[in-house]
């Protein structure tokens, strides 16, 4: 095959991949990597965009080994499994890719920041120690090495680090705000919470200079409202027609399976974890596979064919087994994904025995703990802009909770941190389990899972109580928005 057919037959698939033919995007790609192997990686590119992580997996493992000495391919594939949330495959790859080059200041800086964001001080340590001797001016090392310190709560030698940063004129915007953020979780931690506000204004009138925001910035929540008006849309009884045209007869056998959402930064990372220490429950920490399916149920469809809510659910079924990296029959299924509330309706019509699990947290806790986390999808947000954000995800639960025949509950953060065992068990039974003793200990468990939320020592430590209550040293900031917060307050029992 000449160079310009390959071309042309790659953009077909690509031109389908677009459209959402994955079938005839995946016949395309397997042909061509039958006969080109560098095609092999975007196929399984493809397949994980269609929710086959299964193949995906299969097919980046034989690019893993046709490429093994290769650290640019490693990094590749490394990213590929992350996004995913398959986090042990990608930890071991950027692992693989340091070993192999242990001079190369890129594959060791990769490392470091997977294990700083991910595990133990005590694991991240040595690499970015590794890094600091390769380049002691590097600014991702210094930022990881002052960010260890804080997690060590060595916080006068972590606040001097973060200044050091912050005024030698970082290059990278995304360190740089990081500097700030870390910086002001220090102030407030030591009780200077107008000095921390401060701080992290600073940081963030920076970032809106270098990037900018639309000032009709509601503009940007166009489509998740839509999406949230889409949810509201659908009738009371919507699950009864559902089940009439996906009845019990006609579903295939599947795992029981729970969704754990509701806003993020509501303690659904504490929750999974607790839940995830049950021997008979399999915890997934922010899989994109139900993202992946999502399109591809027609919600606008009167009905939808067995046969394909079948496929689906089959689907789901075995990409979650490849990213908890074990089978998962004989285990309850919880899906936590925070901030997914509108996946509800296509979830529940290919699921219609799904467990709704949604965590609450006094909804200005939330505000505070999102305005001042670090993530790239909010940290340019205002806390007007938060509180909305807010309003989207949780305006699609209240109107899906009023369905007839949902089996939904609630869990308080707060309820979770004053008695952990007797909301934990509620929860359990609400899975149709038993309360087991290692969920008292769940920061003893499963050592080796990543944790993804911003607040990784905390959730590797028994619970605490100081972030109840957070909202009232700022209180005067949040007065603009207090207003917009007001009814969720009221319907959620935090008056």
């Amino acid at each position: 095959m000449s160079p310009s057919s390959l071309g042309k037959k790659l953009q077909r698939a690509r031109n389908s991949l677009k459209e959402g033919d994955f079938v005839e995007a995946l016949n395309i790609y397997a042909t061509l990597a039958k006969d080109f192997p560098l095609v092999l990686g975007e196929y399984g590119a493809a397949a994980a965009e269609s929710g086959d992580f299964d193949l995906a997996d299969k097919l980046w493992e034989k690019v893993r080994s046709l490429n093994a000495k290769d650290v640019r391919v490693l990094f590749w594939l490394a990213s590929q499994y992350g996004s995913l949330g398959m986090h042990s495959k990608s930890r071991a790859l950027f692992a693989e890719a340091a070993n192999l080059e242990p001079r190369n200041l890129e594959a060791q800086s990769n490392l470091a920041a997977f294990l700083a964001r991910t595990k133990s001080v005590a694991e991240a340590r040595p690499a970015v120690d590794r890094c600091l001797e390769l380049d002691a001016k590097n600014e991702q090392a210094r930022f990881l090495a002052a960010h260890l310190d804080r997690r060590e709560n060595k916080l006068a030698e972590a606040e001097r680090q973060f200044g050091d940063l912050i005024a030698s004129g970082l290059k990278g915007p995304e360190i740089r705000y990081s500097c700030y953020v870390e910086s002001a979780q220090i102030l407030e931690k030591t009780g200077r919470f107008d000095e921390a506000m401060t701080r992290l204004q600073e940081g963030k009138s920076l970032g809106l200079q270098m990037q900018g925001l639309r000032s009709d910035w509601k503009a940007a929540f166009r489509r998740p409202e839509e999406e949230v008006n889409r949810v509201k849309a659908f009738p009371k009884n919507i699950l009864e027609s559902w089940g009439e045209a996906f009845p019990s007869k006609a579903r295939n056998a599947a795992p029981p399976l729970a969704f754990l959402t509701g806003s993020s930064r509501s303690g659904t990372t504490l929750l999974e974890r607790i839940m995830d220490a049950h021997p008979a429950v399999a915890a997934c920490d922010e899989p994109m596979v139900f993202k992946k399916i999502q399109r591809r149920v027609d919600m606008a469809a009167p009905s939808v064919p067995a046969q394909r809510l079948n496929v689906l659910r089959e689907l789901y079924g075995k990409s979650v087994s490849v990213i908890l990296g074990m089978p998962s029959a004989g285990k309850t299924l919880l899906d936590k994904n925070p901030g997914r509330t509108v996946w509800l309706p296509a979830f529940l019509r290919a699921f219609p025995d799904l467990r709704v699990l949604i965590a609450l947290r006094d909804p200005r806790d939330v505000i505070i703990s999102l305005y001042f986390q670090d993530h790239t999808n909010t940290n340019l947000l205002t806390l007007e802009q938060l509180a909305y954000y807010y309003s989207l995800v949780m305006d699609a639960w209240l109107a899906v909770r009023e369905w007839e025949g949902l089996a939904w509950m609630e869990t308080r953060y707060e309820d979770v941190v004053v008695d952990l065992e007797r909301e934990g068990r509620r929860v359990t039974d609400f899975l149709g389990l038993q309360w087991h003793e290692n969920q008292a200990r769940y920061y003893e468990h499963n050592l080796e899972k990543p944790v993804l939320s911003n607040n990784t020592d905390s959730i590797m430590k028994p619970v605490y109580k100081g972030a109840m209550g957070r909202w009232r040293a700022y209180e005067k900031y949040l007065a603009p928005v207090l207003r917009m917060l007001e009814p969720y307050c009221r319907k959620f029992g935090y008056e």
